[in-house]
């Protein structure tokens, strides 16, 4: 058991530590630059007071400004503990005074690891891992962009050319193609059916007959020019080279994914599971570390991919069951479009889902309950190393 507890309230460019002994009396109480050198001299400083027992250390943050002392502390065999912020918060009730401060805050994430036993060390993940995890958060980031920059070239287009806005679908590749030359309606009655045509053609656009001719009766529906339509022309241009790159960039990113995933001991296994390309699988490494080392059962993995229901009873009232309020958003995500994505080409899924439909469960509800159901067999999964094998028909509708 350790006899010191040294609490890190983390910062982007600094850090407060606080150390304290077994009674919770501060020993010390430091701001540190978020810089090796000086997180070095904190670490041999807090083995000087220490005088080489052994110290727990506890941190409100696992990734960003605290990854450089997350590795320093790794390198140096230290004991570290992860206390999500939402903890830190509601405690910080139960001290004495209204004030928040750095300090307060990392002197309470000291004592919560002097008195908790039911904190999760934080635990390094594989290299593949790591670069999973940056690789699906920027792909996220740029789909988001994407998303933003398509409501905004919509937005924008109904300031002047509502019908050519109506149109199209422009999350397609064609119409943005289509808006890199013509924006107007003047503009595309000028140069009629047969020139867009072929322009759109020769880029390699499909139909391009039928998309030149959607987009001359668009023109054609609207001869009145707005005093938007100069300014808004030129930024729907604009934006629509902007997606069209954001585009590209996800290409590049995907493809990224899916050589570096490959390279996984377990992703022969992870795709082999309905519903799981090499996008979400990849996901799912990243987020569980690469591996169940992180997870002590599978309802520990369950609980934090937020597919456990959680008790509220009181008193004569019981049976209440919710969603946790703290679990992996982006692991429930992907275990939840997995189970989607099952739904087509799995039987097994499929009876599984149409049973919990029949019970009176949304269609939300179902894909949840199945998505739970199928954590067991992904755990199962990647403990064996077996791949996944389709239960035979008779079996799965005698199970269900």
């Amino acid at each position: 058991m350790p006899t010191f507890w040294v609490g890190i309230d983390s910062g982007k460019s600094a850090h407060h530590c606080v150390l304290i002994d077994q009674t919770g009396a501060v020993l010390l109480s430091r701001r540190v630059e978020n810089d090796e050198t000086v997180l070095l001299d904190l670490i041999a400083s807090i083995a000087e007071i220490t005088a080489g027992a052994e110290a727990c250390w506890a941190t409100d943050l696992n990734s960003g400004g605290a990854a450089l002392l997350i590795e320093l502390l790794a390198t140096h065999a230290q004991h570290l503990l992860y206390i999500p912020g939402r903890i830190v918060h509601h405690a910080a009730a139960t001290y004495r005074g209204d004030g928040k401060t750095d300090a307060k805050d990392a002197r309470i994430i000291a004592d919560q690891a002097r008195m908790r036993t039911d904190l999760q060390p934080l635990r390094g993940a594989d290299q593949i891992s790591v670069d999973l995890r940056l690789l699906t958060a920027r792909r996220t980031d740029l789909i988001c962009d994407r998303v933003r920059a398509i409501n905004r070239l919509r937005a924008t287009m109904l300031e002047y050319f509502p019908a050519l806005e109506r149109a199209f679908d422009y999350s397609k590749k064609a119409p943005l193609i289509l808006l890199g030359g013509y924006q107007t309606p003047e503009g595309i009655r000028r140069i009629g059916l047969t020139r867009p045509a072929a322009w759109l053609r020769k880029r390699g656009c499909r139909n391009s007959a039928k998309m030149a001719q959607k987009a001359l009766i668009a023109a054609n529906s609207q001869h009145t020019v707005l005093p938007t339509q100069r300014t808004g022309s030129a930024l729907v241009n604009r934006l629509a080279e902007q997606i069209s790159a954001i585009d590209t960039e996800i290409a590049d990113v995907d493809a990224e994914i899916t050589e570096l995933f490959g390279k996984h001991p377990s992703a022969d296994v992870l795709l082999s599971m309905p519903g799981f390309g090499p996008i979400l699988a990849a996901t799912f490494l990243a987020n569980i570390g690469g591996s169940l080392d992180a997870f002590d059962s599978v309802d520990r993995l369950a609980s934090v991919a937020g597919l456990a229901p959680v008790p509220r009873d009181s008193g004569r009232i019981g049976g209440n069951l919710h969603r946790p309020r703290r679990f992996n958003r982006r692991l429930l995500r992907t275990c939840y479009l997995a189970a989607l994505s099952s739904l087509k080409n799995s039987p097994a899924s499929r009876i599984y889902y149409d049973r919990k439909r029949g019970e009176g469960k949304s269609h939300k509800q179902a894909l949840i309950a199945l998505a739970r159901r199928r954590i067991n067999v992904i755990w199962a999964m990647l403990r064996d190393h077996t791949p996944y094998q389709e239960p035979a028909p008779h079996l799965t509708a005698h199970a269900a």
